[in-house]
């Protein structure tokens, strides 16, 4: 019994993608609120705390909660750390560690099925706004943020996730009265929810990518302007340490030039930048970001057909001696085996199989010219014929040699 009740309680706490309704409560709540406007109406009051405590509270999340806690692309000090973090949570966006934490997940994993919120997998309304009631995709690693939860203000704060935008609607209303609470607020926070947002999913759909970033970021100048900066998307994709995410002039990025004039009086300091060799496309992709652009690659090509083909010619094929010697043993390890075979395919005659010259050739059409092309081409071959390699491996049936 006491067996049964501990895994029972075990399965209850697994987190689950499944809708958790209570959590959606207070978001439908806030938006229901913002409709109140048609019975308030709207004053000169009201309109001036909406539009500014939006672009504040933009702010703060783009270069406090954003550029700061979850990048840490520049320095300041704790007292002006936590000023950033509180503003940041008058957003009702939850806490300033639980924000960060899920960021950096979406980093690690970005546009893979580990992505908290990626539209290519889930769907453009669940990486918009579904996924924040999933309780699977927004339970938080904390062991990610232990940088920050160093400190216990902070640990404090994020305990007390809605205190600061609950303060912040007491102000409202006592500035503006039901037109303050209504427009000033809850209208001002449901435009920054849904400007927030739409990095997550617009960012990945909508736009042009400049760099090769292994996953769908895009550069989108108007979501740029409404998010003060964070629409360059692809650019901090491709170099997430800078500070500054408009790479060129021409790219407007509010939230950097406001971090600027705070650098001029001490604020903030050691603001970075990306590198020039970064700029002008010459710097080699990480080992992380070619292994991932080379699955995409080797999988544009169609591996059903080509296994296909392959176990054809297979049947037809006079191996050489070594691998028959090799092959021939009590069912060879699965590991050896494909090994093996991935050796040998490529002396097959198989018609869907690409040279490394063709992938070579897709690779530089498809992706944005970079100095590790060539690196990706070669690595979607070899990530080809394991494929299918261990996909003839499983069709015969090899198994691991006993012990």
């Amino acid at each position: 019994m006491a067996r049964e009740e501990t895994l029972s309680e075990h399965v209850h706490d697994e987190p689950h993608n499944d809708i958790v309704y209570p959590d959606m409560i207070p978001f439908i709540m806030i938006h229901i609120a913002a409709l109140g406007v048609f019975w308030t109406g709207v004053t000169t009051t009201a309109v001036i705390l909406c539009i500014g405590l939006y672009l504040l509270r933009m702010w703060a999340l783009t270069a406090g909660f954003h550029r700061y806690f979850s990048h840490r692309t520049y320095k300041t000090s704790r007292w002006f750390q936590f000023v950033l973090a509180f503003l940041g949570q008058t957003s009702a966006q939850k806490g300033v560690l639980w924000w960060s934490a899920i960021h950096r997940a979406h980093h690690r994993h970005s546009d893979t099925p580990e992505d908290p919120h990626s539209p290519k997998h889930q769907g453009f309304f669940v990486s918009h706004v579904g996924w924040i009631f999933h309780q699977k995709a927004n339970k938080a690693d904390y062991s990610t943020v232990k940088d920050l939860s160093e400190y216990p203000e902070l640990v404090w704060l994020d305990k007390y996730q809605h205190m600061p935008a609950v303060l912040l609607a007491i102000f409202t209303f006592l500035v503006g009265g039901w037109p303050g609470l209504v427009v000033g607020f809850f209208l001002s926070t449901v435009l920054l929810y849904h400007g927030v947002f739409a990095i997550n999913s617009v960012a990945h759909v909508v736009g042009n990518q400049r760099y090769v970033t292994g996953d769908e970021s895009k550069n989108n100048w108007w979501l740029a302007l409404i998010t003060l900066g964070e629409g360059w998307h692809n650019n901090h994709h491709h170099y997430q340490s800078s500070t500054r995410q408009g790479f060129f002039w021409w790219e407007v990025d509010i939230s950097y030039y406001v971090l600027r004039a705070l650098s001029t009086v001490g604020l903030v300091w050691d603001l970075r930048a990306p590198p020039q060799e970064l700029l002008t496309g010459e710097r080699r992709l990480g080992r992380k970001v070619v292994e991932k652009v080379a699955h995409d690659l080797a999988y544009s090509f169609p591996l059903d057909r080509i296994t296909r083909e392959a176990q054809e010619a297979w049947t037809n094929w006079t191996p050489g001696k070594d691998f028959q010697e090799g092959a021939s043993r009590a069912r060879v390890r699965i590991d050896g085996a494909r090994d093996q075979i991935a050796e040998q395919l490529a002396e097959i005659q198989v018609p869907s199989l690409p040279s490394l010259e063709e992938l070579k050739a897709r690779a530089h059409a498809k992706y944005q010219e970079t100095p590790s092309l060539d690196e990706i081409a070669e690595r979607a071959r070899e990530i080809l014929l394991e494929s299918v390699a261990a996909r003839l491996v499983e069709d015969q049936g090899a198994e691991p040699e006993p012990a």
